[in-house]
């Protein structure tokens, strides 16, 4: 299990990495939204391969950070529901979902994204639009992201393994204490700075 531990926490390692990563991309695309509207403003000049640009780097923060969101517990989940069951349940629950639900979509996800990928990368597949951008690093975001997506849920699912066997903490009650507590901070932060401005 401590085996399994540790390729958990390189695959955690990782997947933080990207998804700080990523954050930039969201930079990158506000700055080349606003330079082309600009430009497209004051000098009446327009760029395709701007335009498609700005959707691809959207496409990247989405297709690759969906491993991310996971890691950091922020994927959909029904709190007022699974609050009221024990870590014991949640952490089952969690270990269905992730073995009958996640690994057979991606899996389906994948296999039927490539081939739409592989075509575009022999046919030298572009836009349609003029200067518009080649398609297929678009097309690999969809089975690339799928794939981290796999590799974080085999993440979690060793850390619920865990979690049950008694070899780890449970790691979802220690991501929504870490929210609490940062919540809590700013409330207390708040509640003091309001109290300076009394006095």
């Amino acid at each position: 299990m401590q085996a399994l531990l540790k390729l958990s926490r390189l695959v955690d390692w990782l997947t933080n990495r990207i998804g700080r990563g990523l954050i930039w991309l969201i930079l990158a695309s506000v700055l080349i939204s606003a330079g082309n509207a600009i430009v497209r403003k004051t000098l009446d000049i327009g760029s395709n391969a701007l335009l498609e640009i700005q959707w691809y780097l959207f496409a990247m923060v989405f297709m690759l950070g969906s491993g991310f969101a996971f890691l950091k517990n922020a994927h959909v989940r029904i709190d007022f529901i699974s609050n009221h069951f024990t870590a014991r349940t949640r952490n089952l629950i969690d270990v269905v979902g992730i073995v009958v639900f996640l690994f057979p979509l991606c899996y389906m996800l994948i296999t039927l994204s490539w081939p739409t990928f592989y075509n575009a990368w022999v046919s030298g597949e572009m836009s349609q639009n003029a200067g518009g951008l080649v398609r297929w690093p678009v097309y690999l975001l969809i089975p690339v992201g799928f794939f981290m997506l796999v590799i974080q849920g085999l993440s979690e699912l060793i850390k619920r393994a865990a979690f049950l066997t008694g070899h780890a903490p449970d790691s979802i009650s220690h991501v929504e204490s870490e929210e609490h507590d940062t919540i809590n901070l700013e409330i207390n932060e708040h509640a003091a700075h309001a109290r300076e401005e009394i006095r």
